[in-house]
């Protein structure tokens, strides 16, 4: 694959091009040449955009597609199609389908799907077989197919001996547990926030109670095994404090906000929407606060759409029975551009890779070309014509969001939207 760039801005600050407004040659899939003007003297396909910006490829830490089993919800080819659309180079695949991903065999076959595509899919392997939380799946044979991290999606893991063992067991070959923040006993049947909400409408309240004490329980049972610990999708004030307290302890643990838990609270539920029905549930604008302020400083790492695919027979049903989940890959710029700068926006969009062992190119001469193209300026509203995915129960469809991207240049391929 052969192109130039023309008048891009470089987004990366660990490019010696940052900030400036250059033409871009790839050849073979490489940057060959950075320059203020390039003469296209091989007639190689030029991309040539309004206001265009280029950044390093950005990645996900946490989609869901369903393929196999869900493949009405999404199919890998549409999944990896959507992100390249939505700017993404790679992404991150949870084991959240039928059967679960928990073999070597099925992290053969999601690989297998991804081939050839321009954006990279690095499979999470289940954590426990069947993500039942009972015994632990095939570790080490998962981490050899090319799992990245193992976790139950959304699952907790109830019994924490079995958790002290999934981390000593995974440090003999530096694999990364991820667990999901939920006391299910706590949690009980809620399926909103515990607040002044949950009882003006009249849904079980799931309280913040329940995701702090399993942060502090993990985080206990990680201080003794010396592991490795990705704790995603923290919707608590309180959850901040206990990471930003293991940090400073230098406890080997990082974690993630899903998006929609940054922007909206509780307080949007009146009209019984339930694509804000997600998990963890959307809190207060305290903790929403809280997690903006936890990204300020670092003590959350990253950020993920949290992308999951519901098909409208298990949303548009009542509240208390409808499934939880938003789409988030085509509206994930576009939001956090409504609350950082677009510098500090690239910044949490491309960190995470080295987490989940995934190597960092920058926007350099002689780097290997896996770059996202934007507009960071232009605004408009999100709706249905925005959305790429099968399943379309995005909680941020009607807002007013602030920038687009064209598309990605990766794996010696191009994807751009149409206009």
């Amino acid at each position: 694959m052969n192109a130039l760039i023309k008048s891009a801005t470089i987004v990366d600050s660990k490019s010696k091009f940052h900030n400036e407004m250059v033409d871009i040659l790839i050849e073979k899939g490489r940057i060959t040449q950075i320059s203020n003007h390039i003469s296209n003297l091989n007639n190689y396909q030029e991309i040539k955009l309004d206001n265009l910006h280029v950044s390093q490829g950005w990645f996900d830490s946490s989609v869901s597609f369903g393929e196999p089993g869900y493949e009405e919800r999404e199919t890998i080819a549409n999944g990896l199609k959507t992100a390249g659309h939505s700017g993404f180079t790679a992404v991150a695949l949870n084991a959240n389908s039928n059967p679960v991903i928990d073999s070597y065999a099925d992290i053969t076959f999601v690989k297998s799907k991804a081939q050839d595509n321009a954006v990279s899919l690095y499979p999470i392997g289940a954590l426990t077989q069947g993500s039942k939380g009972e015994d632990l799946a095939e570790l080490f044979d998962m981490s050899n197919a090319g799992a990245v991290a193992f976790y139950d999606y959304q699952e907790p893991i109830s019994n924490p001996n079995l958790m002290k063992i999934a981390l000593q067991y995974a440090s003999n070959f530096d694999g990364l547990v991820i667990s999901f923040p939920q006391e299910s006993k706590i949690s009980g049947l809620g399926v909103v926030n515990e607040h002044i909400n949950s009882t003006k409408l009249g849904l079980k309240g799931n309280p913040a109670l329940a995701e702090e004490l399993q942060v502090a329980r993990d985080l206990f049972i990680l201080e003794y095994t010396e592991g490795k610990v990705h704790i995603p999708t923290i919707s608590t004030a309180k959850s901040v404090e206990l990471i930003r307290a293991a940090k400073a302890k230098k406890l080997n643990v990082t974690c993630s906000v899903a998006i929609h838990n940054l922007v909206f609270t509780d307080d949007v539920l009146q009209e019984f929407d339930t694509n804000f029905k997600v998990l963890p549930p959307l809190r207060t604008q305290t903790d929403c606060e809280a997690l903006i302020e936890g990204l300020k400083d670092g003590t959350i790492d990253m950020v993920t759409s949290d992308h999951n695919p519901i098909d409208i027979e298990a949303k548009k049903i009542e509240f208390d029975y409808a499934k939880y989940g938003t789409i988030g890959l085509e509206s994930a710029f576009g939001v956090l551009q409504n609350i950082f700068t677009t510098k500090k926006t690239i910044h949490i969009l491309t960190q995470g890779k080295s987490r989940f062992s995934i190597s960092e190119t920058t926007v350099n001469e002689g780097e290997i070309a896996n770059i996202t193209l934007f507009n960071p300026d232009i605004t408009y509203e999100f709706n249905t014509s925005n959305i790429s995915s099968r399943s379309k129960n995005s909680a941020f469809l009607g807002n007013a969001l602030r920038g687009k991207p064209y598309g990605i240049v990766a794996n010696n391929k191009i994807i751009l939207n149409n206009g």
